[in-house]
């Protein structure tokens, strides 16, 4: 499955919208510690990780989608967040699934 943040150059079929959608929330012991990385500065590393998987996981959502509509590929990704409450986070990948 080909997944571009571009058009493409070539001819291809548009099937429709495609989306994937993943909420995460992390474990109250990480998000203690989140919150000493925030008073002394640094990396969060536990809110990272959870917006990766979450990523992540919302591109495979989309990815099943397309295929089920029979694309080969996703032109046009985007990703939007919202965050539902301290320590959740609902990542969106969203696109234009195309027959090439």
């Amino acid at each position: 499955m080909l997944i571009t943040t571009c058009n493409l150059n070539v001819d291809y079929k548009i099937i429709g919208l495609v989306k994937g959608s993943s909420m995460r929330a992390v474990h109250l012991g990480k998000d203690i510690l989140a919150a000493f990385r925030k008073l002394f500065g640094g990396t969060v590393s536990e809110y990272a990780a959870l917006l990766e998987e979450a990523r992540e996981e919302a591109i495979k959502k989309m990815i099943t989608e397309a295929e089920k509509l029979g694309a080969n590929a996703i032109i046009e990704v985007r990703f939007a967040t919202s965050t539902i409450t301290s320590g959740a986070a609902e990542i969106i990948a969203y696109g234009t699934a195309v027959k090439i």
